[in-house]
């Protein structure tokens, strides 16, 4: 697979942030869940340190993933009504805005409650505020409602994606897949006509 992306498919760097960050996000949210119904604890305490790690991580990725796209190419889109190349770049936009705002808020929601952040016990972050218990439950649910809007979003998203395969039948989907090729080739088969 090669590593720059080229006209018809993602590189194996783009595709390797794409997928780890969405298994990360994803999972890091059901965690979360999970973790809300756990009694007090020290092993809640270390549970939860777990997910802002991996919420910190998310936050990362991002930023490499955009350092790395900056020296990528982006493969075109494909051919669509102007509308659905609108919508689809306004759902990037969300899903990018979210992707940062989700971690900060959660970073700043944990400063605010006045807990020391860890990144994996190795070293520790400063805090975003200071404590404030008002200001601490206010960014609590901010933090959970921007993970909800995240999963409508992300329906959005997956559904274009789908609606590409299935119903357009192009490579939208197929050139983001880890082990996807395009239908397309980038070099004339044998007998084609140039």
């Amino acid at each position: 697979m090669p590593l720059r992306s080229d006209p018809i498919r993602w590189s194996t760097v783009a595709k390797t942030f794409h997928w780890t960050m969405a298994l990360l996000i994803l999972g890091n949210g059901a965690f979360a869940f999970w973790m809300d119904g756990l009694k007090p604890s020290l092993h809640k305490i270390d549970m939860f340190a777990l997910h802002k790690s991996i919420g910190l991580t998310v936050l990362a990725l991002f930023f490499l993933r955009l350092l790395w796209r900056a020296f990528d190419r982006r493969p075109p889109d494909e051919p669509a009504p102007g509308w659905q190349r609108t919508a689809a770049h306004i759902v990037h936009g969300l899903l990018y805005l979210l992707i940062v705002c989700i971690p900060l808020s959660g970073w700043a929601f944990n400063s605010a409650h006045g807990f020391p952040l860890q990144y994996f016990k190795l070293f520790n972050l400063p805090a975003l505020v200071g404590k404030n218990d008002g200001l601490s439950e206010i960014l609590e649910s901010v933090h959970e409602s921007l993970f909800w809007f995240l999963l409508l979003v992300l329906v959005a998203h997956v559904g274009g994606a789908i609606k590409h395969h299935v119903v357009d039948r192009d490579d939208t989907l197929r050139r983001m897949l880890p082990f996807g090729r395009a239908k397309r080739s980038t070099s004339p088969s044998p007998g084609d006509t140039p």
